[in-house]
């Protein structure tokens, strides 16, 4: 007999093809990132050490979709998405506490927030 695939595993599945493909676009643009939490201004090119943590942090986050888009259902699908919500809780952390403009770590904890809220909701559908 066949294991039964929850009919709502789509949502994480969902979730990690957006995460992919927001991480393409920082990987290849990295001041897409860079200019909304202020650690480069729109007129100024962006440091090189800048861009290279958020080519990193895009590389993070390209493996997680990935793995939230195929891995299979239970608990791989689980443990997928489980890495992105704590990747999620690491970046509230670290950008809300860290960013050098208080508006940006703001801006930085509620995406970061809302996105580990949607991938939980992920989690608990898969």
């Amino acid at each position: 007999m066949a294991p039964r695939r929850s009919s709502t595993s789509w949502i994480p599945r969902v979730l990690g093809v957006a995460t992919a493909a927001y991480s393409v676009t920082i990987i290849a643009r990295p001041e897409l990132f860079a200019r909304p939490v202020k650690l480069a201004s729109d007129r100024e090119d962006i440091p090189r050490g800048t861009a290279i943590g958020i080519r990193a942090l895009g590389g993070r986050d390209l493996a997680c979709g990935l793995a939230m888009a195929f891995a299979p259902a239970g608990t791989p699908l689980r443990t997928a998405t489980a890495v992105r919500v704590g990747s999620d809780v690491v970046d509230l952390v670290l950008l809300g506490t860290t960013l050098p403009d208080p508006q940006a770590r703001t801006k930085a904890m509620a995406v970061a927030g809302a996105w580990g809220a949607l991938c939980a909701l992920g989690l608990w559908a898969a």
